[in-house]
């Protein structure tokens, strides 16, 4: 008996001592972070993943949430830049980074954001946070709402600003991390401040020094966002752009702010080094006219909806085009209805499909608009 037990502890061991050696040599010393990935942001894809859906707190990398909901309130002309916001009680006790707003103290959108953006400023964020939401409350709510709309599963935020030493189940991933950063880059009035190195407010008397070091240094950066505490180690989400590529790399809990920077540079770097963004040429003689039936018009010529990038390897940028249309489509037609995908395919894959849809609306024919056709040719 005691023979088997030595035997079947060897097999054990033989089995699983190569898949560790395995795995260990699959990791990147490069990456010196708990959790870290490189994502396209044109595609949605992940180039790089390690420990991606990991619960960690992610400090003031949660600003870009807090970033994207003010964006949007922007955006949707519901609070505009110049607007005054004054400091409360509750946005002028925060601690960590911050420019010391005074209870009533009022500033500008503008100022507030410039601060949160370049500086980290958690009373500024805090100030937004409760100008667009209501309430600091009202505005968690709004972030962990969104974070639902996005479909992202291993995010819950209890605060705007990523203070972690109060809270208890405030937590993301790098994954979900760099989802958001991808939103918020969409828009441009947020990437109006993510660039900027050194700013000022009070009329110079409170400087502002970026605390995203890759702006000063990265051939390409674009944004975004740093945080660090102590729960939490050094983080960031950095976004770039070369040859009409745009990646970000979300690096958590790195144990020294260098790594942090070095690994998101060299995550930012081997993208660069080895994909590529083509966007597919159309060929607008190949769009067909469709028929329409019972249409006040007898076809419609469909047109594409958006312009697509396609991610490929560096080296493989061969792609063909197929075309596929409705035969006939049957009135009343709405604006933007589909009629048809051109299907670009990469290595004899499909790769991706551009809709092909219709320009405008095409009502029923009916008696009192045949009525009105024949009054036109009167």
């Amino acid at each position: 008996m005691k023979k088997v037990i030595i035997f079947l502890i060897s097999v054990v061991l033989c089995i699983n001592i190569p898949a560790i050696a395995d795995a260990k040599e699959k990791e990147d010393e490069n990456v010196k972070a708990k959790s870290a990935v490189l994502m396209c942001m044109d595609t949605g894809e992940f180039l790089y993943t390690k420990n991606e859906y990991e619960h960690l707190s992610p400090a003031s990398v949660t600003k870009i949430m807090s970033l994207l909901l003010i964006a949007e309130a922007i955006d949707n002309r519901k609070i505009s830049l110049n607007d005054k916001v004054t400091a409360s009680q509750e946005a002028v006790k925060m601690g960590g980074s911050q420019i010391w707003l005074e209870v009533g103290e009022a500033m500008t959108v503008d100022e507030l954001l410039k601060a949160v953006v370049v500086a980290s400023a958690n009373d500024a964020c805090t100030a937004l946070g409760e100008y667009v939401g209501g309430s600091s409350t009202g505005f968690v709510k709004m972030m962990n709402d969104k974070s639902n709309e996005l479909g992202l599963k291993n995010t819950n935020f209890e605060n705007c600003t990523g203070l972690d030493d109060t809270v208890k189940n405030h937590y993301s991933c790098a994954h979900d991390l760099a989802v958001i950063s991808a939103e918020v880059m969409k828009h441009k009035v947020i990437t109006k401040y993510t660039t900027i190195w050194l700013d000022s407010l009070r009329g110079g008397e409170t400087e502002l020094n970026n605390t995203n070091k890759l702006v000063n240094t990265y051939n390409g950066i674009t944004g975004l966002k740093t945080g660090t505490t102590s729960n939490a180690g050094f983080c960031v989400a950095a976004t770039a752009c070369r040859d009409n590529m745009n990646l970000v790399a979300v690096v958590l809990g790195s144990e020294t702010s260098e790594d942090r920077f070095n690994t998101a540079s060299y995550l930012l770097d081997t993208g660069f080094a080895n994909y590529q963004i083509i966007t597919p040429e159309i060929d607008k003689r190949k769009i067909k006219t469709v028929k329409v039936k019972n249409g006040v018009e007898k076809e419609i010529t469909p047109v594409v909806s958006d312009n697509v990038k396609i991610l490929t390897e560096k080296g493989n940028g061969d792609y063909t085009l197929e075309y596929n249309f409705e035969k006939s489509v049957t009135a009343p037609i709405n604006k933007n209805q589909r009629l048809g995908t051109i299907s670009v395919k990469s290595k004899g894959k499909k790769a991706k499909n551009i809709y092909l849809v219709a320009p405008k609306t095409i009502q029923k024919i009916t008696f009192a608009a045949v009525l009105r056709e024949v009054a036109r040719n009167i």
